[in-house]
């Protein structure tokens, strides 16, 4: 069996996955206006190409400290590399184009 190294480039012609984590405070509102943009934003930018994992900070503290979380909502790009960390409720659009390091279309 060949199995794919989840940090392995993509081949030649292929989009790479996206590996986010989305690091959040509850069910405020804040943190729900955070998840809606995100999904909403990969659903029409990433569509197939992404996982995105949403962690509530206050249920896995343990996590947001491996991260080292300092303040929610956190986005985190894990893959592809490199790894960025954004935070804010992830309205503006431009700025979670740049974080993704993706070009605007």
């Amino acid at each position: 069996m060949n199995k794919k190294k989840a940090n392995a480039a993509p081949a030649k012609g292929q989009d790479p996955q996206y590996v986010l984590r989305l690091f959040v405070t509850g069910s405020t509102p804040r943190s729900a206006r955070s998840i809606s943009n995100i999904r909403s934003f990969c659903e029409a930018r990433l569509l197939g190409r992404y996982k995105l994992e949403v962690i509530d900070i206050y249920q896995q503290p343990e996590l947001a400290r491996q991260e080292q979380i300092v303040a929610a909502p956190t986005l985190i790009k894990a893959l592809p590399e490199p790894l960025r960390k954004l935070v804010g409720d992830l309205s503006d659009k431009e700025r979670v184009l740049a974080g993704l390091d993706l070009k605007a279309s």
